[in-house]
């Protein structure tokens, strides 16, 4: 039997990409799914499909820069299956721009999402987990919490930002019982660059990212990730396609 079987997962960002993924293969494994997004009839469609192939899933529509709706969420997943065995924090944007373009809403865009939903994330399931003295949180960041380039000031800072948050937490939470992963994707074909509004450079970004691989990959290390036994944690992969150098 899996160790992924009857754990109750929370998954935001999980109506596309490496969120949608993620769903379908720890369902695939027994996982009892708590599925977050806004777009409410794309969490409709995955439950559907979840459902049909044998799973258990439910969702509730939820923005991550809300802390309330996050507190809700957590609240949700406690009210329906009685605990939270792991929280995977994966919504996330990326409109790349310049820093001297001055897209103020686009940061505080990303700040919103990408770092305070992640610690909107932590804060609503880190009591019960505390409470139980078990857990597992993980962390979708980017292989832009490792390094910078143009255009990606702002962005590599929201990443950066979560390395440090998970660093702090595993040391935290660790005498807690409590497992901490971070997940730096490189290149991963999903709509993340639909959010960028430079028309030039989405252009550009879009041809490096024919060497984008299937976010399936991205889901299959989650899983092997929260598979391990629970005295070993896997804190932190870095994937990559193998021909990307950046």
């Amino acid at each position: 039997m899996s160790n992924i079987q009857d754990k109750v997962v929370i998954i935001t960002g999980v109506s596309s990409g490496i969120g949608e993924s993620t769903a379908k293969e720890l369902a695939s494994k027994g996982a009892k799914l708590v599925m977050a997004a806004r777009r409410e009839e794309r969490l409709i469609k995955l439950q559907e499909e979840i459902q049909m192939n044998g799973g258990q899933a439910i969702y509730k529509v939820t923005d991550v820069s809300s802390h309330e709706q996050m507190e809700e969420l957590a609240n949700y997943a406690l009210k329906e299956f009685g605990k939270i065995d792991v929280m995977i924090n994966n919504a996330g944007v990326m409109p790349l721009s310049s820093v001297h373009e001055r897209k103020i809403n686009e940061w505080d865009t990303m700040i919103d999402v990408n770092v305070k939903g992640v610690l909107y994330g932590i804060a609503a399931v880190l009591p019960s987990m505390r409470e139980r003295k078990e857990g597992h949180i993980i962390i979708v960041s980017s292989v832009a919490g490792h390094l910078v380039f143009p255009s990606s000031s702002v962005y590599s800072g929201t990443k950066f930002a979560v390395r440090a948050i998970t660093e702090g937490l595993r040391q935290e939470e660790c005498n807690n019982n409590i497992r901490t992963t971070i997940i730096c994707p490189g290149s991963v074909a999903t709509e993340l660059t639909d959010h960028i509004s430079n028309s030039e450079l989405k252009a550009s970004i879009k041809e490096q990212s024919e060497i984008a691989i299937d976010p399936a990959n991205i889901a299959r290390a989650i899983a092997f990730a929260i598979e391990q036994p629970s005295d070993v944690a896997i804190n932190e992969l870095i994937i990559r396609p193998t021909i990307q150098q950046l």
